[in-house]
């Protein structure tokens, strides 16, 4: 007889309200930065360096600290860490916006991310916890990934409307006052769970993935803004070398932080490479995109934020339409689905022109943006139900490193195809008079391009500019190419991995085979091997 779950209440909806306000600030905070670097500049007056560090440290320590969070609320328990997370977030950005100092702002966001680490993976468990039922779990984390696409959207918005009115803090300010609800809501609202069986934390493994995780990101990011240097490159080497180590010391420990038989489960392994892989399409594409709206069809950054937001409908329709098939359609047709509309999207971004309208950028982006979440919120489905519960928050940070990891390579890998096409274009470029640094800085960036232009005569500069964009469009169209050609392939790798997930989550499995549901039935058959 098929066991009839407990369908959620009126609590756990409100509560799940709680979880969405949360999620929605930290999506917030990533982007939310853009606007206000110049009023701190001319504040506080940071090197080019501190100002590095002010707009990179808090995913830096995001990603390093979610694997070694994730296992915390597991064994501490997961409403307890949420309510010390919102703390530590809502203390931190009081700090942040009161900061005085490059210094205070950079340990200011250093502690922002470490408070977002412990709510990231906590937020999701949370959801299995308090949503038993198949359907309506499937629209509370719809919701949840919803909100993650909206919150990066909305950051720039969010970040403009503030600047016009308020000093530069107001961007951090913001988040107080929702933690505080958040302080008083999730004691009475969100359930909670913990696993008092998870041994003592493995300190050495924790340091591992922290000291393995970011000077690897850090490697890749310097990789995608600055080109290759073999400073850049040995950051990354070193961080590869770190994480090769943390995935041996899970293997062997009797108390790993994260159970690395799970990736013996082609359920998991699939939703990890699909989170992996859209944010790498996604986010390589969307840095030129934004660009483009600026450079090439020359809006103001407020502007082009506000005309971001026109996807907005394609991320609700997208929520809406995996929440209704999902009940009926086994998720590797929709995952392998939203990942081929992510590749039309890509493919109509190829076809941008310097002449385009505005509209054509839009239906790409809304294509991808779609795609994205709907193939996100059913991996997310997958991941918090393929540990037993009581590992579902490390299972859950698992996931986000990797989603962390997916935006790094995106920077990386397709940033740097855009870059390199462009600087190809230019490389013929060489107006009379114009040589050095200047005609460097026309033949590295579009943004140089620009400046350089601005202090020319008029025919020159008109000339050099329209050249400019020239090259930039073309390394925009390569690069989504590049992300279509991604897509395809690995929405074929994912369909052999996903092949055998059911629609209902929860039935049997063998242990042994790579193509297994992705439900793990028991804790006892997940416990970890030596060796």
């Amino acid at each position: 007889m098929t066991e009839i779950k407990p369908r959620a209440g009126l609590k756990e909806w409100l509560g799940l309200v709680v979880i969405v306000l949360v999620t929605l600030l930290i999506a917030i905070d990533i982007s939310v930065l853009g606007f206000a670097i110049t009023p701190i500049s001319e504040s506080l007056k940071p090197s080019a360096t501190q100002l590095l560090w002010i707009m990179d440290i808090y995913s830096f320590v995001l990603a390093g600290a979610l694997i070694t969070m994730g296992w915390v609320g597991d064994r501490f328990g997961r409403r307890k860490l949420l309510i010390i997370g919102a703390l530590v977030f809502g203390v931190a950005s009081a700090l942040a916006a009161t900061a005085d100092s490059p210094e205070m702002l950079i340990a200011s966001r250093a502690l922002l991310g470490l408070g977002a680490a412990t709510l990231t993976p906590t937020s999701l468990a949370l959801i299995r916890n308090m949503f038993h039922d198949s359907k309506q779990r499937k629209s509370a984390i719809a919701a949840w990934s919803g909100t993650l696409a909206t919150g990066a959207a909305l950051g720039p918005v969010v970040g403009g409307l503030l600047l016009n009115n308020f000093w530069w803090g107001s961007v951090f300010m913001i988040n107080t006052p929702v933690m505080v609800l958040v302080l008083v809501l999730a004691p009475i609202l969100l359930p909670e769970r913990r696993d008092p069986s998870r041994g003592k934390l493995d300190v050495l493994g924790a340091f591992l993935s922290i000291a393995g995780i970011m000077p690897f990101i850090y490697g890749l990011k310097e990789l995608a803004v600055d080109g290759w240097s073999s400073e850049s490159a040995i950051w990354a080497g070193v961080g590869a070398v770190l994480l090769v180590a943390f995935v041996q010391r899970q293997r062997m420990t009797s108390h790993p932080l994260i159970d690395i038989s799970l990736f013996r489960y082609g359920g998991f392994t699939g939703a990890i490479l699909t989170n992996l892989m859209v944010m790498f399409s996604f986010m390589g594409v969307s840095i030129l995109t934004n660009q483009f709206l600026q450079m090439v069809l020359g809006m103001t950054p407020f502007r082009a934020a506000l005309w971001s937001m026109a996807v907005m409908p394609a991320i609700g329709i997208a929520v809406g339409l995996v929440s209704a098939l999902s009940r009926k359609v086994k998720p590797v047709y929709l995952v392998a689905s939203g990942m081929l509309v992510m590749a039309v999207g890509f493919g109509v971004l190829s076809r941008l022109t310097v002449d385009s309208n505005v509209a054509v950028l839009l239906v790409g982006v809304g294509l991808m943006a779609a795609g994205m979440t709907a193939s996100k919120t059913l991996t997310a489905e997958i991941v918090v139900t393929s540990a037993p519960k009581e590992h579902a928050g490390s299972s859950t940070a698992t996931s986000e490193t990797f989603t962390e990891f997916g935006s790094a390579f995106g920077f990386a890998v397709i940033g740097s195809i855009g870059s390199a096409i462009y600087r190809h274009d230019m490389d013929a470029v060489n107006p009379t008079g114009l040589g050095g640094e200047a005609l460097d800085a026309v033949r590295n960036t579009i943004g140089g391009a620009a400046t350089v232009a601005a202090q020319q005569p008029a025919a020159v500069g008109a000339e050099l500019l329209a050249t400019s964009r020239e090259a930039f469009t073309h390394g925009l169209q390569v690069a989504a190419l590049s992300g279509a050609a991604a897509m395809v392939v690995v929405a074929a790798i994912v369909a052999v991995l996903l092949r055998k997930v059911p629609i209902e989550t929860g039935e049997p499995i063998d242990p042994y085979d790579i193509d297994a549901p992705a439900t793990v039935p028991s804790p006892k058959r997940m416990q970890p091997t030596a060796g």
